[in-house]
Order: C-alpha cells, then structure tokens, then sequence
C-alpha cells in the first residue's frame, strides 16, 4: 500500500511526499479531500469510522474522506477512494477548498487543505469494515441539529465543514 502523501504549502502546491502516519505525527501541512454524497430525499450519507482507525475512530463524517497519495491525480483518486471505502462510485462535484489544523488529544495533528467533493446516488453502500463501522442516510437539517447537540461523536473537520461551509455545499446539492 502506497502510504506516502502529498505534502503542499500555503497554495497547495505539493512540495514533498511523506509517510501518512508521520505527516500527522509532525503535523505538516498535506492535501485531503472530503466527499459528501446526498440521495434523491436529500439525505446526506454519513459513515462512523472504523473503531481500529488510528484516529478519530468510532466517530461520525461525511461519506468518504482520505488523502491524496503519491502518484496520483485528484479526480480519478475521489472516484477510486470511493469505491474502496463505501462500495460504490458517483460523480462528484468539486465544490471548494479550505483549511484547517487540529491537535488531537492522541498526539496526532491534522493541518489539512481539504478538498470538498459532492455527489448524488441512491446506491446502497457496501462499506470495507476496515474503514466504516456503520453507515446512515441523514436529513441535512437533523445532522447540523445533532453536530450542534452531540459534536463529539463527529470527526473534526466534520463539524468544521458543517460550521463554516455549509453554504457551498447546499448551493450544489
């Protein structure tokens, strides 16, 4: 498996290429992106991270995120990261892109430029249980209710995406 990621600066521009776990050890800055995938209802379709990830297990986020690895372009990795993790592909729309840092409690550092992609599908996700524990389609309106009311058991840059771009994603979806 190809743990090596892109390593970018201020303008994502990628720089370098290092070993997942350290890039979040050291806390470089790297390229992510996040999809959101919504159905015919509307309903967002949310993943709970596999409990054995090596952070931010067990908590709830949008349906797939990852990072850009070594070797490969954006466009058809969203697709192929897709199909990895939920079991299906859709299109995807690239919506916007932005940053954020967090230092997590186990010593792990996300400083991320995220990519925000977002597809419609009613397909019924086959999840790889080494990425996603459970999975639920989800009103947008119960969800940004329930971020506010039970923020721990979401990921990060979940409630951070939810909190501050919302706009852009409900503009597409």
């Amino acid at each position: 498996m190809n743990n090596l990621i892109a390593i970018v600066d201020v303008n994502d521009k990628v720089i370098g290429f290092d070993d997942k776990l350290e890039v979040h050890r050291k806390g470089l800055l790297h390229r992510a992106f996040s999809i959101f995938v919504f159905n015919c209802k509307g309903e967002m379709l949310l993943q709970r991270r596999a409990l054995d990830k090596y952070h931010s297990a067990g908590l709830w986020t949008n349906t797939c995120c990852s990072h850009l690895p070594k070797g490969i372009e954006m466009e058809p990795y969203v697709h192929q990261r897709l199909a990895e993790e939920m079991g299906f592909d859709c299109d995807l729309r690239f919506v916007k892109t932005f940053h954020y840092k967090i230092d997590f409690q186990d010593g792990m550092i996300e400083n991320e430029i995220d990519h925000i992609f977002l597809g419609t599908c009613d397909a019924i996700p086959k999840p790889n249980p080494h990425e996603v524990c459970q999975w639920r389609w989800v009103a947008l309106e119960d969800v940004c209710s329930d971020v506010k009311v039970n923020p721990d058991v979401y990921t990060y840059w979940f409630r951070f995406i939810i909190e501050n771009h919302l706009d852009a994603i409900k503009k597409l979806s």
